[in-house]
């Protein structure tokens, strides 16, 4: 990779991380105060998080972990292969069941990849329809006379060690390579240290954004809400 098209492809990330994920974060992750309030649970939270359980305490314990856990993680991982796609034009894939296709800077040739997000976002079931898929696409070349090998299909990574995936990875790691975070972006870019370009690029935005307004008003809004409903 020539490094003009290294610094487009890492301006693009930034690009889109701060339109698709900081923007669905804030309006999303951090505007909506409205949650599913366990009532078995939350005082214990709050005096967990703060010694007491005022409703402001209860607000925050409620509030935090979503806005800096499951919203942005979820919103990431929804938006993975538009990542992807933007950085890459033309790897989208026409196969079912594949979502990138692209050439292994490592053996040169051509793999058939389904993307995920980090190291424990599969489950049981997962595991299945990533084989089904990668079968069905086995046969289809061989009805095609395509040469398409075993280790042509793999599921990519996006960040992650290899040491940190989960028991349905390293299951599917026994028969489909598993390719995860600085790999798989070697092998997709052919630049062994392009995930950390990635990494550093994105932390470049991170530091254009300061949400403390935002989730003061949101913790703020909940404890109204908690207010009206519990006392």
């Amino acid at each position: 990779m020539e490094e003009n098209q290294r610094l487009v492809l890492l301006n693009k990330a930034k690009t889109f991380f701060r339109d698709e994920i900081v923007e669905a974060h804030i309006k999303v992750g951090c505007k909506k105060a409205s949650h599913n309030i366990n009532p078995f649970l939350f005082k214990y939270l709050a005096n967990f998080l703060k010694g007491d359980d005022n409703a402001k305490s209860i607000a925050e314990a409620l509030v935090l972990p979503r806005v800096l856990g499951s919203s942005i993680n979820t919103s990431f991982g929804m938006r993975i292969q538009k990542l992807i796609s933007e950085l890459f034009e033309g790897f989208g894939s026409t196969t079912p069941g594949i979502d990138i296709e692209f050439i292994d800077a490592l053996d040169g040739r051509k793999k058939y990849c389904q993307l995920k997000s980090g190291p424990n976002t599969i489950n049981f079931d997962d595991v299945e329809t990533i084989f089904n898929h990668f079968n069905g696409t086995i046969n289809l070349a061989r009805t095609n006379n395509l040469n398409i090998g075993i280790n042509d299909m793999v599921v990519g990574v996006i960040y992650g060690e290899t040491s940190e995936l989960s028991s349905h990875y390293k299951r599917i790691n026994q028969k489909y390579p598993v390719i995860i975070g600085k790999d798989f972006w070697y092998r997709l870019t052919g630049k062994e240290d392009f995930y950390l370009d990635l990494i550093d690029a994105i932390g470049e935005v991170a530091l254009e954004v300061d949400g403390t307004k935002v989730l003061h008003q949101t913790i703020e809004a909940l404890s109204k809400e908690i207010e009206a409903k519990f006392s």
